[in-house]
């Protein structure tokens, strides 16, 4: 046997090249025209909360439905630079939504088209500002760390999906470039089993294209220089947010077999955009 006939075949390339050693993740002084860009997207976020906080409290104190948090979060969407297509059908109400994950900005572009609250670490609880937002979203902040706590933050989701009638979770526990799904962790979907009555699951992903590998919040970066490179980037992007055929609970008995199906819905379709086959 020649050694041309030996050398294993070449691994196909990576879908994004900069994505392996991050170089695109190092934020760099972006200039003047940067920083012009950061204080306008700043400022109208700025603008946005200012305009929406007395509305959203308005509103709460004569219980009416609150649809605020919704038009805050795509205006904080859009003042990044993000312009959404909708693929699908997504449900109003009583719908336990599932996504991949990519960045802290998959919240606002969801949030700003299907007004679902979400679940969140509880570090993010006690960031500035931010936490604070994620509380007027009705967020439910889950410890990663305390196993022992997990019957608590169980009801505290399940009270959560009915006073909010949606809610969407990340079960991947991380961020990716977009290009694949990790493996989906289900202690969190024990809300649904049993699932609570007329409650669908609707599996879902985000695709921004090109720019994902821009976009996403992956590596060592640090929140901060991930909403710094946002925030000065050149010009706007589209993402679009597939909603699939969502599926009752009670026909897949048990939170690992509802996170299997969930995530076998998601990967046919993800792998289907990107012109590949699912893994088996």
């Amino acid at each position: 046997m020649s050694e041309a006939e030996a050398a294993p075949a070449a691994p196909p390339p990576p879908l994004y090249p900069d994505t392996p050693d991050m170089a695109h993740l190092h934020w760099r002084d972006p200039g003047l025209v940067g920083r012009i860009r950061l204080a306008c997207r700043a400022l109208l976020i700025v603008v946005a909360l200012v305009a929406c906080v007395p509305l959203y409290y308005t509103w709460r104190t004569l219980r009416l439905s609150n649809p605020w948090p919704k038009l805050f979060l795509r205006g904080v969407g859009r003042a990044c630079g993000a312009k959404v297509r909708v693929v699908g059908t997504p449900l109003k109400r009583d719908v336990f939504y599932i996504s991949n994950h990519l960045s802290w900005l998959d919240i606002p572009v969801i949030a700003g088209r299907n007004g679902s609250a979400f679940v969140a670490q509880d570090g993010i609880k006690s960031w500035p500002v931010v936490g604070w937002l994620c509380k007027l979203n009705d967020t439910v902040f889950v410890s990663r760390t305390n196993r022992l706590g997990i019957a608590g933050q169980i009801n505290e989701l399940r009270d959560a999906l009915a006073e909010t009638w949606a809610i969407t979770i990340f079960p991947e526990g991380t961020t990716t470039d977009g290009s694949m799904l990790l493996p989906f962790k289900s202690p969190l979907l024990q809300v649904l089993d049993p699932p609570p009555p007329g409650v669908l699951v609707q599996p879902m992903y985000l695709d921004y294209g090109s720019d994902a590998h821009d976009i996403a919040w992956v590596g060592e970066e640090t929140a901060p220089n991930n909403a710094l490179r946002l925030f000065t980037r050149k010009g706007s992007f589209w993402v679009t947010l597939h909603f699939l055929e969502p599926f009752r609970p009670a026909d897949f008995p048990g939170r690992k077999a509802i996170a299997a199906e969930a995530r076998r819905r998601i990967d046919a379709a993800l792998c289907a955009s990107l012109g590949r086959e699912p893994a088996v």
